[in-house]
């Protein structure tokens, strides 16, 4: 007996053609895209995140989360140093497409630890960062690296030798090492941890005119969320490998969600003015 097979019809094809083109339509944007990317190490997923986020040209985003939420994880996998299934798209350009030459002009990513050319003065640190991006103009590059040194108080520190410097110097050097190659995507994890109370306000300070100035996409992994609220325009929340929250600080910082993510009673208080908010940890739970 023989058995039927019709076509495809326009109408049958219809949700096929809608779900692709949501697809396509989410990926081409400007800005970061992110779609349903997964990550497993050792055949388990320490990535799980269904569904589409973006990061937005002109808008410094944070992420947060408690330890081993996967910030790290997901920071070294949007560099390209993990591999991952799904979609990872830069500015409409999928970054699987990109020879790791063009990727790391594209991005910049400073991780936790960064070491190397200890014997390296501070201001030929810059060049050397810049020249290694591919900026060959040497008068534009000594301009870009002094505007640099003079935006994050680097100055008294410029002739000093890396192995030299502090843990908190050393940090402001590496953020300007990363800026200085003036990638389009800049991701730096925890890049407060080791400074002062001015420095931590300077640099987010400086990161978010950087990302509203210079239409960059600037993405910041921190653990102090009064900072994230005050700095960041988008607040990605990971818990234990998966999004649990996306969206400006006001709907993201709840008291509830930190009573879920960080197993905390929290006080979280908006000003009326619009100014950041007072978060309080009050107990652990």
């Amino acid at each position: 007996m023989n058995q039927r097979h019709d076509a495809p019809t326009a109408e049958s094809d219809a949700p096929a053609r809608l779900a692709q083109s949501r697809v396509e339509g989410a990926l081409d944007d400007q800005g970061l895209v992110l779609q349903d990317l997964s990550v497993l190490r050792g055949g388990h997923p320490v990535l799980d995140m269904p569904g589409t986020l973006r990061a937005h040209r002109g808008e410094l985003t944070a992420l947060l989360g408690p330890n081993g939420a996967g910030k790290s994880t997901l920071l070294q996998t949007i560099a390209g140093l993990l591999p991952a299934s799904g979609q990872l798209c830069l500015d409409g350009q999928a970054l699987a497409s990109l020879t790791p030459r063009q990727r790391a002009a594209r991005i910049g990513y400073l991780p936790q630890l960064s070491e190397g050319g200890a014997m390296l003065e501070v201001f030929e640190s810059l060049l050397l960062a810049r020249r290694l991006a591919g900026h060959l103009d040497e008068q534009a590059n000594l301009r870009h690296c002094e505007a640099l040194v003079s935006a994050l108080e680097l100055a008294p520190l410029a002739s000093r030798r890396l192995g030299q410097l502090s843990g908190g110097q050393r940090q402001r050097v590496a953020i300007a090492q990363a800026l200085v190659r003036e990638p389009a995507l800049l991701m730096l994890d925890e890049p407060t941890s080791a400074l002062d109370l001015h420095f931590q306000l300077a640099v987010l300070d400086w990161l978010g005119r950087e990302a509203r100035d210079r239409q960059r996409i600037v993405i910041v992994a921190l653990h102090d969320l009064s900072l994230a609220a005050r700095h960041a325009a988008q607040l990605w929340l990971l818990d234990r490998g998966r999004l649990a929250a996306s969206g400006p600080p006001r709907e993201v910082l709840s008291v509830e969600r930190l009573r879920e993510v960080y197993a905390i009673e929290a006080r979280v208080d908006w000003p009326e003015d619009g100014s950041p908010p007072a978060i309080v940890a009050l107990r652990a739970l």
